[in-house]
């Protein structure tokens, strides 16, 4: 007889005990509500011979995209390996060919295994869980919509793990401009169970992406009691209620909530110092001083010389950290070695040096000039790199910093002020005025009967 989980699923452990100490660690990984490592280790006490839980242990660490953690999922990855024999499902061998592809960074190799997966078995939430991070973290939009729309209908409404798989697919539907649907799909999720954070998460793009500045921190502050206690998901919400304050004009505001949740003890691991680095150099932009806050960062922030050119996204932030302290030689030296990494043909196969080498390297460069006072040189390589920016990874409000940067090149130097322009007339186009818009406006001059 075939042993399944809750949602019909293959399952390779006999043990109700083991199996449900999984589902508790999927739903925790699933809502950010804590970590799922204590589950797993239960789960691994109830049956050792599984290897599903040791896969998932190795899936958690990867996703954290920390460097430090990557030995110790590739332990964790090898047990499984060990343990797993012919008897074990082939969903779950799937899953660890999908995380030694995710380890090796090919991380489109893992999207197309897991897609497979979820063409089978549109209800194995794992698969949808990590297929959906990594399409985040490879900016692919069309497959963040794309995979939780093909499961969905596959889900029943009373499942406690159907209103993330909803959060998720709302997401995605707000990172390919579909702003309606994603709102409405972000609050239907959070009417079912209003401790899924992809939900809040998505309705906050949704209202940034529209300018909504005083809706979207009215809508943070709503649902607050369900996203700051001990919630993975905080330190990047509190990023969200930051920018909305900026999109404000708002600056002690935001600068507020970058002291008091954005720095010291909150901030974890590398995902939260690139939202504190984003933060810091937008405040930089609009002539705040950052400078002490931005050492403090770089000093707690580990940089290893071997991890360079690991993430295009996460290089960018590191080097924004630098500059926004005016180490611009740590920065510059930061990535030289970043080059040196994805240029060497050892490393070929890894994603992320194709993406670095075309758009990582010119953004990072592109900042360094900037930095160092060289506006225009700034703008002539960064603009370029723009229209592939999306496939650093991350969504469009954490890309805006390039916009942002774009519009202080061209209000500082003298040979972009028709491309400050244009990108004013594009954002024109997409959202109201906002103050911050208007701030830009005035710095770099244009049709004030544009604005509403």
């Amino acid at each position: 007889m075939t042993i399944t989980d809750r949602r019909g699923v293959p399952s390779g452990s006999g043990s109700a005990a083991a199996r449900e100490s999984v589902e508790r660690a999927t739903r925790h990984m699933m809502s950010f509500d804590e970590p799922p490592l204590d589950d797993l280790d239960r789960a691994i006490a109830h049956d050792p011979a599984w290897a599903l839980p040791h896969a998932m242990k190795a899936g958690f660490l990867l996703s954290l995209t920390e460097p430090s953690l990557q030995a110790e999922a590739g332990l964790h990855l090898a047990c499984a390996h060990a343990l797993a024999t012919a008897a074990t499902p082939t969903r779950e061998r799937q899953h660890l060919g999908a995380l030694d592809a995710i380890a090796e960074g090919r991380w489109l190799h893992a999207g197309k295994l897991w897609d497979a997966l979820l063409v089978e078995q549109p209800r194995d939430a794992l698969a949808l869980q990590w297929a959906h991070l990594w399409d985040f973290y490879r900016g692919d939009a069309e497959a963040l919509r794309a995979r939780p729309a093909r499961a969905l209908p596959e889900w029943d409404a009373d499942d406690p793990l159907q209103p993330c798989v909803l959060g998720l697919y709302a997401f995605g539907l707000e990172e390919n401009h579909e702003y309606a649907a994603a709102e409405d799909t972000g609050r239907q999720a959070l009417r079912a169970d209003a401790r899924v954070p992809w939900a809040v998460h998505a309705v906050a793009h949704v209202m940034e992406m529209q300018g909504r500045f005083d809706d979207g921190a009215t809508w943070l502050r709503q649902h607050q009691t369900h996203w700051t206690e001990r919630n993975g998901f905080a330190v990047h919400l509190w990023w969200h209620a930051a920018l909305f304050r900026l999109e404000a004009m708002d600056l002690v505001g935001a600068l507020r909530l970058a002291d008091t949740h954005l720095a010291g003890e909150p901030i974890e691991v590398t995902l939260n110092r690139v939202d504190a680095a984003s933060l810091l150099w937008r405040l930089r932009l609009l002539g705040v001083d950052v400078g002490a806050r931005c050492a403090a960062l770089v000093a707690d922030w580990p940089l290893g010389d071997d991890e360079a050119g690991q993430s295009a996204f996460n290089d960018l932030h590191r080097v924004l950290a630098w500059l926004g302290a005016d180490q611009v030689g740590a920065a510059e030296a930061w990535v030289a070695r970043c080059a040196g990494r994805v240029l060497a043909a050892a490393d070929a196969a890894r994603d992320n040096h194709v993406v670095a080498r075309e758009i990582g390297l010119p953004l990072m460069r592109g900042l360094c000039a900037f930095a160092r006072g060289e506006p225009d040189t700034a703008a002539a390589l960064m603009y370029p790199a723009r229209a592939m920016a999306a496939r650093i990874g991350g969504s469009h409000a954490q890309r805006d910093l390039i916009d942002q940067t774009l519009l202080a090149a061209a209000a500082d130097g003298r040979q972009h002020k028709a491309l400050g322009r244009a990108l004013l007339n594009e954002r024109l186009m997409a959202k109201p005025a906002t103050p911050l818009t208007r701030h830009w406006l005035g710095r770099i001059g244009g049709r004030a009967d544009a604005l509403p």
